[in-house]
């Protein structure tokens, strides 16, 4: 049989031609390599050069090599993190002859490590749980597109930080399965998958000498399973509110602040029964929100201040006709922001007199009128014109005039 390299993107056989097919995985001369760290794996795995490229090189049978590269395709065209499926090898001989396994290539992801080899080193509490929260949100956006893993494990998860942000990648989607919608029952059984998987990786590194001694094994991977069914609950559950009453998005997003989640996408979308929500979590790194809005809005805030700030503008967008999540067609983000400060911030920062906003700067006295619009929201059940909060905020004796 003919070796045959079936990729959706013609320039990938060519860069893939170059690599020794001819010989087993295990044989592969180190001219071909990349040392880089990597989990435990049923398979034999290797990283090698391809082009520009470096690309993780798995041998396994043709079936299950075909239908995870079909699978990490799906994971793709569903917007879920996961790495990019290249190609498939099959037809593969060796110099005596002999047919050699067929084997399933993807791109590796630039700037991750395995979840394993993270825990093999120092960490902070701040990072491990961030770590967590990060492993929560890709399971709940798996399970959320209907997609059963069947084998969450720290070897199996990659870990990127990437401009602030904390994501969790799949690696291995060999056993998992594309439905609907999954059940309950199919959501805990791979909940529990994943609690026992996790624990007894980090009971493996624990036994080596390898775990840092303020992790807990059984504590982590229990913390996990909560998290995650936090997470669920917070953006699963009923939210369909009146239109306009955009305070109660708010109330969400607050929910999911405490929780230790930002918002990285909302949308909200008109129906016969009011405004359906949907929110896209992330967790993020300390001072992201700063340096989010500074890009954005050119505005220099305290964190606290730049995180009240962007949920604010996200809620604004999210109520733009313009505006289309993932939808390159959709106005720019960087444009619906530069509209937000010049239609909304700057207008009501103007609206209070000048001889009462003199001892605030812009950041804080926005910060201050958003929390005293909550108040005024959740006391009327009802959204809050800026112009009523600035004059209640004034009447309340929150402002005076400056010294």
């Amino acid at each position: 049989m003919a070796l045959q390299i079936s990729a959706t993107n013609p320039e990938h056989p060519a860069l893939l031609l170059e690599l020794p097919w001819q010989l087993p995985l295990e044989q592969w001369p180190e001219k071909y390599l990349v040392t880089l760290p990597r989990g435990i794996s049923r398979h034999i795995v290797r990283y090698a050069r391809a082009g520009a490229d470096v690309v993780a090189v798995k041998e396994l049978a043709e079936r299950p090599a075909l239908r995870e590269y079909e699978l990490l395709r799906t994971l793709a065209r569903l917007g879920i993190p996961a790495v990019d499926a290249l190609a498939v090898v099959t037809g593969r001989t060796g110099s005596d002859g002999q047919p050699l396994e067929p084997v399933l290539i993807t791109r590796h992801l630039h700037g991750s490590l395995p979840y394993r080899s993270m825990f093999e080193t120092t960490m902070r509490p701040s990072t491990v749980h961030r770590l967590m929260d990060a492993l929560a949100v890709l399971l709940v956006r798996l399970h959320l597109a209907g997609f059963a893993w069947g084998d969450c494990s720290l070897s199996n998860t990659l870990f990127r930080r990437d401009a602030g942000a904390y994501a969790a990648y799949l690696v291995d989607a060999e056993t998992g399965e594309t439905h609907s919608r999954l059940s309950t029952g199919q959501r805990d059984y791979d909940i529990e998958l994943a609690r026992v998987n996790i624990s007894g990786e980090m009971l493996d590194l624990e036994a080596a000498g390898a775990l840092h001694p303020s992790v807990d094994p059984i504590a982590f991977g229990d913390e996990i399973c909560r998290r995650y069914h936090d997470l669920w609950n917070e953006l699963t559950r009923t939210s369909v509110y009146p239109a306009g009453k955009y305070h109660y998005i708010e109330r969400r997003v607050r929910r999911l602040n405490d929780m230790g989640f930002d918002v990285a996408e909302m949308q909200i979308v008109d129906s016969a029964e009011g405004d359906t929500v949907t929110f896209v979590p992330k967790v993020v790194d300390a001072g992201h929100h700063q340096r989010q809005l500074l890009r954005l809005t050119g505005l220099d805030a305290e964190e606290n201040q730049a995180r009240r700030l962007l949920n604010d503008l996200d809620t604004w967008m999210a109520t733009q006709d313009d505006y289309a999540p993932g939808d390159p067609l959709g106005a720019r983000t960087e444009v619906l922001a530069h509209r937000w400060v010049r239609e909304v911030f700057r207008p009501t920062i103007r609206a209070v007199p000048l001889d009462l906003r003199r001892h605030l700067d812009p950041a804080e006295l926005y910060h201050e009128l958003l929390e005293h619009r909550w108040r005024l929201s959740e006391r009327t059940q009802q959204d809050t014109s800026f112009e009523a909060v600035v004059a209640d905020f004034i009447a309340v004796g929150a402002l005076r005039p400056s010294e």
